[in-house]
Order: structure tokens, then C-alpha cells, then sequence
């Protein structure tokens, strides 16, 4: 087996400093190192003098604090609803078929839109045709947006386009499981959001792209990076994601490979 010859990470790091939350629910980290950890190893082994252990060192972990939503992340189907528009039970991140998060990419640069931006089903089509790409069943789609050139700034949460019902419902309904974006999230920031609300009042816009997932039940990343180094196509995704029991969604290193 030819293995590729390179791997680019599209997946950002969890750490205590990097803007990609709001405040209520970013991460938290206690780094604790094998100096702090080394009475662990003295209490397990009366007589051990912390002198005995190479540099006086036990191990090293850390306990973290973190929403299952928080860095690259993917969303299960149960995130957007808990039920399909027909009364079937959603999916948990748990029990979406591991063949999903394996396959060829492609990927749309949106980069040109402007932040708040709903893409349409026409703007999908016009961005595969010139790519010259034949979208195929369970593509993984990536959506790249101005928001990668924010991540980590105090613009990040209301940078990039959102992916419209329409947009969403394009790929799926052509066999796409599996998108992902590297914004915060699937859909416009909510900030652009909430203005058009004020002026509709119309709650079909809220989380669109999201709530397409109750008509054909799909699963997208949020928070990814580095797309821009990606060509159009021509390349495999790999972005399984953590298995826990029953959850909405689950962290994932996401990552491209390809010659």
C-alpha cells in the first residue's frame, strides 16, 4: 500500500489562550507535571524518596474542563435536533457509521464572501463547476472562509459565511454525510443573524444550515484550519471523532492527506 506522501492538519489546538468560544464556554486546562504528580508514585511505594525517581519526576497529565463542542469538533445529527422532520429518533455521535469520516474532500473557498453571507445552492453549484470537481456520495465537503485568517483574535465569532438550508440540502441530498467549516460554526455568525431577525422577525433563518440536518440527517465539523493550503480536490480526509456515549458531538483531529 502507497501511503501519501503528506498530511496537513486541519484541526486547531486545545489550549487556555486561543479565542474560538465564547466566554461561557471555552476550555480549561490544569497542566500538571511529573514534579507535582511525584507524590503519587511515594504514597504507592512506602520508602520511595522523591530523590530515588529520574529528576524527582512521577507523570505528567492533565485534567481539562471542556463542552464537546469545544475546538475542531464534529456535530452529531441529536446537535441539531432530537428528531427528524418525520419522528425519527437523531443520531448520537457514538453510533454514526465510522465510514463517514474516511473518504475524498473537496473543498469551496468562500473566502470572498462577505462575513454573514448565506451561500446558496447556485453559489455550491458555481464553486464545484469551477473546480472542475463531480461531486460525488459521502464527499467530504470543507467550506473555507475568511474566519481561518481570525482564528485566535476577538473577530473570530463573527467572521465568515454561513451554509443556507438550500446549500446544505444540495450536498446532502446528493449523498454528502460528512462537511465541515473553519468558523465557529456551520452557519452565519449569530451577530449577522440576529440583525436580520430584528428585521423579519422570521425564525427559519435561525441556525438554517443546522436544521437542514432534521430532512436528511448529516454531520459537519466546526473550527477546522488550514484549508487554504488544500487544493480543490484530489485529496482524503481523515476526521474520526471521540466516542462518547450518547453525545451531541465530539472532538476530532482532523486530517488531509495527500501527495
Amino acid at each position: 500500500m502507497k501511503l501519501p506522501s503528506r498530511m496537513l492538519d486541519i484541526s486547531v489546538a486545545l489550549d487556555n489562550d486561543t479565542v474560538l468560544d465564547p466566554p461561557f464556554m471555552r476550555p480549561k486546562i490544569d497542566y500538571l507535571t511529573g514534579k507535582d504528580n511525584a507524590w503519587m508514585l511515594l504514597e504507592g511505594f512506602p520508602g520511595l524518596k522523591a530523590e530515588d525517581l529520574p529528576d524527582g519526576e512521577g507523570w505528567a497529565f492533565e485534567q481539562v474542563q471542556l463542552a464537546t463542542h469545544n475546538g475542531t469538533h464534529m456535530d452529531a445529527p441529536y446537535h441539531f435536533q432530537s428528531k427528524t422532520i418525520t419522528g425519527e429518533r437523531m443520531i448520537t455521535i457514538d453510533e454514526v457509521p465510522l465510514d463517514w469520516f474516511f473518504r475524498p474532500g473537496v473543498k469551496l473557498d468562500f473566502r470572498r464572501l462577505p462575513d454573514g453571507h448565506i451561500v446558496s445552492a447556485a453559489e455550491v453549484e458555481a464553486e464545484l463547476k469551477r473546480i472542475g470537481h463531480d461531486l460525488q456520495p459521502f464527499d467530504i465537503v470543507l467550506v473555507n472562509t475568511r474566519a481561518s485568517e481570525c482564528i485566535g483574535t476577538a473577530d473570530y465569532m463573527s467572521a465568515g459565511i454561513g451554509m443556507g438550508r438550500e446549500a446544505t440540502l444540495y450536498l446532502t441530498s446528493r449523498g454528502v454525510r460528512v462537511c465541515g467549516i473553519d468558523a465557529w460554526g456551520w452557519d452565519a455568525p449569530f451577530v449577522h443573524t440576529r440583525k436580520k431577525w430584528e428585521e423579519t422577525h422570521d425564525p427559519s433563518i435561525i441556525w438554517e444550515g443546522h436544521k437542514a440536518g432534521r430532512e436528511i440527517p448529516y454531520c459537519h465539523m466546526e473550527k477546522l484550519c488550514n484549508l487554504e493550503q488544500l487544493p480543490p480536490h484530489g485529496f482524503v480526509v481523515a476526521c474520526f471523532p471521540a466516542k462518547i456515549k450518547a453525545a451531541s458531538g465530539g472532538w476530532t483531529r482532523a486530517v488531509a492527506l495527500f501527495d
